[in-house]
């Protein structure tokens, strides 16, 4: 494991969401998928970026000094020419306000499993653990395996966050150190679903097949998109090939938000959802129901 190293853009503690009790979660930089809806935009690059936040900007120039190919530039306000940066980090430096961070650092496995570690007594006092997420936390399968592992012989329970779209072959090292699956299904159609992610769903579906014949612990995540993917033979014909795969299983919707429209802009991008509206808590309640009528163990994630 020595001079293994994973790229990363956050590690979040004290998480609730994304498995039992109280967790530190992982986030791995770098995913297959490029969804519409994404609140982690800085997660889809497996490289670091420049991440800008304008209301934090005095316009000084010092990023624009220190930028050594000139990729930085003042016209009223900053100006970032992306193809000419390479996230060198020296105008973060410069920046007085925190204005400019990278999204994405490179760390030694050993350095990671460090600093999740401090947060241990709350994992044995809570039942929680640690949850590996992204991005998609099997594009680096080494790194994912080798924490894992650290993290199952100190005991700990853990928890892989995935969209599903990966080689069965980047999984299967990792998984006897797996006690639980948190698995995106966002579109059963393979058109619509490239349409929305940029990649078909094919081995989204395969994998989940594999996972839930190996017996290992899942649950199904389903983000509510109105308009998109919540249409009522959508959601028919998605609880019923739940409930044949798996007889109830456990599906949790997780409602449309607008949380990574400013993530977006401070990258550089445009937020193709942002005219989208949130369901509303009725349309919520009723997509649990119809799923639950199925025979799904659904809920819907706050």
């Amino acid at each position: 494991m020595s001079g293994l190293r994973a790229t990363i853009f956050e590690i979040e503690r004290f998480a609730l969401n994304d498995g039992p009790g109280i967790r530190t979660v992982v986030f791995f930089k770098g995913c297959p998928l490029a969804c519409q809806w994404c609140s982690n935009p800085e997660s889809q690059a497996s490289a670091p970026e420049l991440f800008y936040q304008p209301r934090r900007c005095l316009a000084c120039g010092r990023c624009a000094a220190a930028c050594p190919r000139g990729a930085l530039g003042l016209d009223g306000s900053l100006r970032i020419d992306r193809e000419r940066c390479d996230a060198c980090g020296r105008c973060v430096v410069a920046c007085n306000t925190t204005a400019l961070s990278l999204a994405g650092r490179d760390l030694e496995v050993g350095e990671i499993f460090a600093e999740i570690r401090k947060d241990e007594a709350f994992y044995r006092a809570s039942g929680g653990g640690v949850t590996f997420s992204g991005g998609e936390p099997t594009a680096q399968p080494r790194a994912l395996a080798a924490l894992a592992g650290l993290c199952r012989e100190a005991g700990w329970h853990t928890c892989l966050e995935t969209c599903g779209y990966f080689p069965w072959e980047d999984l299967a090292e990792t998984l006897p150190a797996l006690d639980l699956i948190l698995f995106d299904v966002k579109h059963l159609s393979a058109e619509r679903h490239r349409e929305l992610t940029g990649a078909g769903n094919e081995p989204v579906l395969g994998n989940l097949r594999r996972l839930l014949a190996a017996g290992k612990p899942v649950v199904v995540r389903f983000p509510l998109l109105p308009g998109i993917n919540d249409g009522a033979g959508h959601l028919q014909e998605l609880g019923e090939f739940l409930a044949g795969a798996a007889p109830g299983i456990r599906i949790d919707v997780l409602p449309y938000h607008r949380l990574g429209n400013a993530k977006h802009g401070g990258l550089g991008r445009e937020y193709p959802l942002a005219a989208l509206e949130a369901p509303s808590a009725e349309r919520l309640a009723e997509v649990r129901d119809r799923f639950g009528a199925l025979g799904l163990a659904a809920r819907i994630e706050q």
